[in-house]
């Protein structure tokens, strides 16, 4: 039987609390209701006492996360939209991701965000909130593409001893399936070669990895075009050596990303690609993302809005082109 992206992440939730008494679950709606993608469904009746139902305050939720992960406790906290976690920001960024500096005790906490757009949600339950949280130091930040890495990341998440934030994109919840959990469980920070090629190189992550591999599929039977599609897995750390690499092999990269354009993880990655390997370029760098604006509501303004395997196809054609 199939399992899909969002089956994974209660899976792995499942497996941290019966594995660790340490681990609880802490969100608006994720007891009796199962929160608002399922994603707890059923937990809170093995666990009533560590699944538990949080106030409609996301700077309280994470502040309570973070009181709890210093004296010794290893609480996912779910944001019911990563768009809200801007109440929480203070929280994040300035407590959790700070506190191990001042103070040499960590604070082990997951923050789940249910990122990205999805048709008809509109400005504010679309966002791609992950270059955000990138630019503070203390944090991590992951973007899983695929059931296997939804599921082992989430668990290597509640391992590590740092503040992660864990963006799982909505549209991959039900969509992507798989016919188990099983992968590489490839560590944070390491890239994949999710599609090997030789003329240009598309480095991106969470869904927009998929969207890439197809109009990967596209210009190869256009034209024979071999692209290689490079999966970050983790934007904070970063692997650049693989970003670098894939570029040595091609010598043209397309970073591509859902998040807004300005000062985003496409930004960083041609920064750095440019500083580290601006020898292996036979064309200057391109970067793809959704519209300076925010989110559409309408889903056929919203298929606009995001980058799409034609809009792809497109940059990248200008890039082979070069």
């Amino acid at each position: 039987m199939a399992v899909t992206y969002i089956d994974a992440i209660r899976d792995a939730q499942e497996r941290a609390l019966a594995e660790n008494p340490k681990v609880f679950l802490y969100g608006q709606d994720i007891g009796k209701f199962g929160g608002a993608f399922k994603a707890t469904k059923g937990l809170q009746e093995q666990w009533p006492d560590r699944v538990i139902d949080a106030p409609i305050s996301e700077d309280a939720m994470i502040g309570m996360a973070v009181g709890a992960a210093i004296e010794g406790m290893r609480p996912i906290i779910e944001m019911q939209f990563a768009d809200f976690s801007s109440v929480a920001f203070n929280q994040i960024v300035n407590q959790a991701a700070t506190h191990y500096y001042r103070t040499g005790i960590p604070v082990p906490i997951v923050v789940r965000l249910p990122s990205g757009g999805t048709p008809g949600s509109g400005p504010f339950h679309s966002q791609s909130m992950e270059s955000i949280y990138a630019h503070y130091p203390g944090t991590v930040v992951v973007t899983p593409a695929t059931v296997a890495d939804a599921h082992s990341m989430l668990l290597q998440a509640v391992d590590l001893d740092d503040p992660v934030i864990y963006c799982e994109h909505k549209f991959l919840y039900r969509w992507l399936k798989s016919d188990n959990f099983e992968g590489d469980n490839l560590p944070i920070g390491k890239a994949r070669i999710t599609r090997s090629g030789k003329h240009a190189t598309v480095v991106t992550y969470s869904a927009m990895v998929h969207e890439a591999v197809r109009a990967a599929e596209i210009l190869y039977k256009e034209g024979g075009w071999e692209i290689e599609v490079v999966d970050l897995r983790s934007v904070k750390p970063l692997d650049i050596d693989t970003v670098v690499a894939s570029v040595a092999r091609t010598g043209r990269i397309l970073a591509l990303g859902e998040a807004f354009p300005w000062g985003g993880v496409t930004s960083e990655v041609v920064s750095r690609v440019c500083a580290e390997g601006f020898h292996l370029l036979d064309a200057p760098p391109m970067r793809l993302n959704a519209k300076d604006t925010p989110v559409p509501y309408h889903p056929k303004l919203w298929a606009m809005h995001r980058p799409t395997p034609e809009s792809i196809c497109e940059a990248l054609r200008n890039l082979l082109a070069y």
